[in-house]
């Protein structure tokens, strides 16, 4: 457990020391009846979360660009009580949100609120059409995390006011995970040190949470400049010296690397930079690498080896070369005592009920993109997710770095359809229709609940934290990817939200004139193909 240090009584820095507080000790039967409470809460106000994951929808605004999404929750959360603390680690659309009733654990709710590139799409349609042709859209479903968060804490505000619960609440997002550029910034900066747990939320097609290591990797994205001299392509190119063939040559030199690396590993790239036009010689280039690993050390081992490239293409090309860190994400690790409760409340919740319409679409979608199978929205609850001892590549997720610093899991929600490829327009079908609204409230109800017995079962926070402390860290310590002089690269999608916000703004949902942004849109539920 993280130690405070406070100037009140020698009894209560004890108790602060040990992670338990002065509450009210409250019998099981208690303690399940308020649970219950404040899952129908959440159940009354899902008028309120389906507004919210409808508005922030309509914004479609990509990582580091989530102004008009920031400025709406943190105006909700404002006036319902919460302190606001903005431009957290010097990014413009980052937050906290905190309130407070007095001495208790301090929890922490955490979502991803960014959009994909060119997924733009019609919600409802079971085919592409999108809003606007090439702009961002809600293609993973970052749209309803937040707002999920937002519905469980105002529901368990009430309850902790009423009932004199002491505890602390905070809400933030996780801006930019699209570059996982921002989490591991915050856990540098301190954001987490005073965090006894933090429940993630992120959209899935079923209620789960998993425990121990996970499927997936970390990454550390990187950008390699270089710098040569320009001169005429045709009239003197001896003159010059390019630096898109040092890029060039990077990129050839990590390719055939590719066929030497682990399977386990993963990498990619985009080039940034590659000169203004063919008759001048370019005199900056840019090439963008993700490094993927199941450990820390296989990623930093590819750092170094990318780094080495780098180096070469600059000595054969006669150029210079600079790298910048433009993101990090550890693997990820799950507590088992948060992860075994909130399972417990997962079960007593269950899956929403699909309407036929809700399965009429998923199956639609499904087609549409040649799923592998062809089931529709799921019916039955997944299991409890065990740790993962045989190691699965795949993504990454800056809550990685929040899992090592404080007691972390991740709840998947079911507001999405089961067999797309992700990162892509069909993602983004379901995600402001009844499919994401049931989800949402389902997976409100699951944190709210969960939030309820860490407040109220000192014991729970005990075993959390002697699990974090002494299974966990056992073998691995948190390493930061990161320097201090690495500053978080919020200039990143500027260009194109520019370009793209005049047309989205014309489809910014009115909740005061529709009752949905379906109906604002014109669309019948479900819309599919003749």
């Amino acid at each position: 457990m993280k130690q405070r240090t406070t100037l009140c009584a020698f009894a209560c820095c004890l108790l602060a020391f040990s992670g338990v507080y002065a509450q009210k000790k409250r019998s099981n039967k208690e303690i399940e009846k308020l649970k219950t409470e404040v899952a129908a809460i959440v159940e009354e106000n899902k008028k309120q979360s389906q507004v919210m994951v409808d508005k922030i929808f309509s914004f479609s605004e990509l990582g580091f660009q989530e102004v008009e999404s920031s400025k709406y929750l943190t105006g909700i959360l404002a006036e319902n009580g919460f302190e606001i603390e903005n431009s957290i680690s010097g990014i413009p659309t980052a937050w906290f949100a905190t309130w407070s009733n007095g001495e208790g654990p301090t929890i922490a709710l955490g979502s991803d609120v960014d959009c994909i590139p060119k997924a733009s799409q019609y919600p409802g349609v079971a085919y592409h059409k999108p809003i606007v042709e090439g702009a961002p859209g809600h293609g993973e479903g970052h749209n309803s995390g937040i707002p999920m968060n937002i519905s469980s804490a105002l529901a368990v505000k009430k309850i902790m006011e009423r009932e004199n619960i002491g505890g602390t609440l905070l809400v933030w997002p996780g801006i930019a995970e699209e570059l996982v550029a921002a989490k591991a910034w915050y856990v540098r900066d301190g954001r987490f040190d005073d965090i006894d747990m933090c429940i993630f939320t992120h959209v899935g097609n079923n209620l789960g949470v998993s425990y121990g290591p996970t499927r997936g990797t970390g990454l550390i994205s990187v950008e390699y400049s270089f710098d040569g001299e320009a001169a005429h392509s045709a009239g003197s190119p001896w003159r010059g010296k390019s630096a898109l063939d040092a890029a060039e040559l990077m990129n050839i030199a990590w390719n055939y690397k590719r066929e030497h690396l682990h399977p386990l590993k993963r990498s990619h790239s985009i080039f940034t930079d590659a000169g203004d036009q063919p008759n001048v010689v370019p005199s900056k280039a840019a090439i963008w690498f993700y490094f993927r690993d199941i450990k820390y050390e296989g990623i930093m081992e590819m750092y170094a080896m990318a780094n080495d490239m780098a180096k070469g293409a600059a000595l054969m090309t006669g150029t210079t070369m600079t790298s910048k860190v433009l993101g990090t994400a550890w693997p990820r690790h799950y507590n088992k005592v948060i992860a075994e409760t909130m399972y417990a409340n997962i079960k007593e919740v269950g899956l929403p009920e699909w309407s036929d319409a809700d399965q009429q679409l998923a199956k639609a979608v499904q087609t549409e993109v040649n799923s592998e199978k062809i089931e529709g929205l799921p019916v039955k609850l997944d299991e409890l997710g065990l740790p993962v001892l045989e190691p699965i590549s795949g993504g990454s997720d800056d809550i990685g770095d929040v899992s090592w610093k404080v007691p972390t899991v991740t709840l998947r929600y079911p507001s999405n359809i089961p067999g797309l490829q992700g990162h892509h327009w069909s993602n983004a079908i379901a995600m402001a229709t009844p499919i994401a609204h049931k989800g949402v409230v389902a997976g409100a109800k699951v944190e709210a609940m969960t939030i309820i017995d860490f407040l109220l079962k000192p014991d729970l926070m005990k075993g959390a934290w002697d699990y974090f402390n002494n299974e966990q860290q056992k073998e691995t310590k948190y390493q930061p990817m990161i320097s201090e002089s690495d500053m978080p690269p919020i200039y990143l999608n500027k260009d194109k939200q520019d370009q793209f916000r005049p047309e989205l703004e014309k489809f910014y949902y009115d909740e005061t004139k529709y009752d949905t942004y379906l109906e604002q849109l014109g669309i019948e539920y479900p819309t599919l193909k003749d």
